[in-house]
């Protein structure tokens, strides 16, 4: 029996999938977690063997939850769920470390056979992507150079996400669970590795490098 994580910041998302994967005798339900930075501590406690994140929610998005899930649970294998179907998001969840990716609109058997073949060590992506698209997005991530995103910290990469959805400095902190002083540091070193120069600007790239969604 194959152990599962499920995240999604829909109470309704969430309760569908503990119905489906509870029907299956095949998976164990053994977490839930409904925003980014509690999946991934629910990861490292854990150590599930599948998974299934949104791919935008709140505090962390899906694909720096699946990111970090690979360097503290390199085992898991990740699914990312999306309402996007269009390459530059399924190339990201791929590069990140996902091995599934599953679109909202798609059927729950599709969900359900996503999870079945990840958990067989193969790869998945919901029709109306296709295999082909799997070898290719994988090549281009060999192939792609490193970006400058790159080059932040894992506590940078959290603390952009949660400036760009707006959180002030303590809320910030409180968040991270670190100082307003060393939250205010991590900012300012992430706004200076990606030559920004205001919140409008970090916004601007959020939403440009798909960490928080264009409303």
């Amino acid at each position: 029996m194959k152990t599962v994580v499920i995240a999604d910041d829909h109470s309704i998302v969430r309760q569908g999938l503990r119905a489906l994967i509870e029907a299956d005798a095949d998976f164990r339900l053994v977490g839930e977690a409904d925003n980014g930075l509690q999946a991934v501590r629910i990861v490292e406690t854990v150590k599930p063997q599948i998974l299934v994140v949104d791919l935008m929610m709140p505090g962390l998005n899906g694909l720096e939850v699946a990111r970090q899930t690979k360097e503290i649970s390199p085992l898991t294998r990740i699914v990312i769920l999306s309402m996007y179907s269009d390459e530059a998001y399924v190339l990201e969840a791929l590069r990140n470390g996902a091995t599934g990716y599953v679109l909202k609109d798609a059927h729950a058997k599709d969900l359900m056979k996503a999870l079945h073949t990840v958990a067989a060590g193969q790869h998945y992506l919901s029709p109306p992507l296709s295999e082909r698209a799997i070898e290719v997005y994988a090549r281009k991530t060999e192939a792609d150079t490193l970006d400058i995103y790159e080059t932040l910290t894992k506590r940078e990469r959290e603390v952009l996400q949660l400036a760009a959805e707006g959180h002030s400095q303590n809320e910030i902190a409180a968040k991270l669970s670190i100082s307003p002083r060393t939250a205010e540091t991590h900012r300012a070193n992430l706004m200076r590795k990606l030559s920004l120069q205001n919140q409008t600007d970090l916004v601007r790239f959020a939403i440009k490098r798909r960490i928080v969604p264009l409303e």
